[in-house]
């Protein structure tokens, strides 16, 4: 699965060489890969760097595929260190990277896992239990929550008070897995999305959780939240989840969208923020130790569950049309297994 980044309409199956694995490396069957927004602005030309020396860069980051010779299930780790490096890749922080020199499977100047046969290096490659199947697939996005809800953690030691309330916006797979962590942390958990029927609210009031519509103001006057994970990246979202919480709160943004100009009043959000000792920060990204803590939520959830969340599959011959994102797809994923 291959694009040109920087160019529109490029995308294609490309043949390649068989990779050989080198020291250090498993040679990996892909199983399913989920797609995600990432990948559709690597399609629009967006962005993407495709590796060094060459002109295509193999697109896909969410794997689920099985070692060659052992069997094993294992799932891939995105990013890569840079070879600087600077403090917080020295330190093992390398989804913390402070001067962008990093690489990425599939995203930024290494290929990624939309192939027939991969490598991984052993170091990068997580293993997860046979029981959770063709659900391994969601560890990629369950790992970029993960860390979300682990720096939320860490910053809410800084007072005395529990928090008790969290509302997610956005009812797309990292929306309704900061859901699923949330209830798996006994918090009375809120989710906000457009959708008014269909797959998304009934996923969310299967959760236990409450499900919202409308306006970001209201859906906050109604539960008071002291936690807020922002998963749209849509302007008016993260205005408003700024402005409407609880004193104390803490505003986790994950979500990356487009530039769009609002008028908002600084100065009263500064106050805001200020005087209730608020907390905003953004996360991105995931480490081993995310990728671990994602296992062990998806392990603990009950599959049937999150089956809701993988909406349609498509062959990887038909790879393209997983990026045509339907109203009521959650996550899509390109199907190598029956190849």
């Amino acid at each position: 699965m291959t694009v040109i980044p920087g160019e529109p309409g490029s995308a294609e199956l490309t043949e390649l060489p068989e990779p050989e694995a080198k020291e250090g490396e498993l040679l990996v069957e892909p199983l399913y890969l989920g797609v995600c927004g990432t990948d559709r602005e690597i399609l629009d030309g967006a962005h993407g760097e495709p590796p060094p020396g060459s002109k295509r860069l193999v697109i896909g980051h969410e794997l689920l595929g099985r070692v060659r010779g052992t069997g094993e299930l294992v799932a891939g780790i995105v990013r890569r260190p840079d070879p600087v490096p600077c403090a917080s890749c020295a330190n093992g922080e390398w989804d913390m990277c402070l001067n962008g020199e990093y690489t990425e499977r599939g995203i930024k100047a290494l290929d990624g896992y939309g192939a027939e046969l991969v490598t991984i290096e052993d170091d990068f490659a997580i293993r997860l239990p046979e029981e959770l199947g063709m659900l391994g697939v969601l560890t990629e996005p369950a790992s970029v929550v993960a860390k979300a809800w682990e720096q939320i953690d860490r910053i809410s030691a800084r007072t005395s008070s529990a928090h008790q309330r969290v509302l997610v916006t956005g009812a797309g797979p990292i929306g309704l897995l900061a859901a699923l962590m949330g209830v798996q942390r006994g918090l009375h958990t809120h989710v906000l999305d457009r959708a008014e029927q269909g797959v998304k609210p009934e996923a969310v009031r299967a959760l236990g959780a409450e499900y919202h519509t409308g306006d970001v103001a209201e859906a906050s006057k109604s539960c008071e939240p002291d936690l807020v994970v922002e998963c749209t990246g849509v302007a008016e979202l993260v205005a408003g989840a700024m402005q409407h919480t609880a004193p104390g709160a803490i505003v986790c943004l994950t979500g990356v969208g487009a530039s769009r100009n609002l008028s908002l009043d600084v100065g009263a959000l500064n106050n805001e923020l200020v005087l209730e000792n608020d907390v905003v920060f953004g996360s991105v990204n995931a480490n081993r130790r995310h990728f671990e803590a994602a296992v062990e939520s998806l392990c603990s959830a009950d599959p049937d569950w999150l089956r809701r969340l993988i909406t349609r599959t498509v062959p990887l011959e038909g790879w393209t049309e997983a990026l045509d994102k339907g109203d009521d797809d959650i996550k899509v994923v390109v199907d190598f297994s029956q190849r």
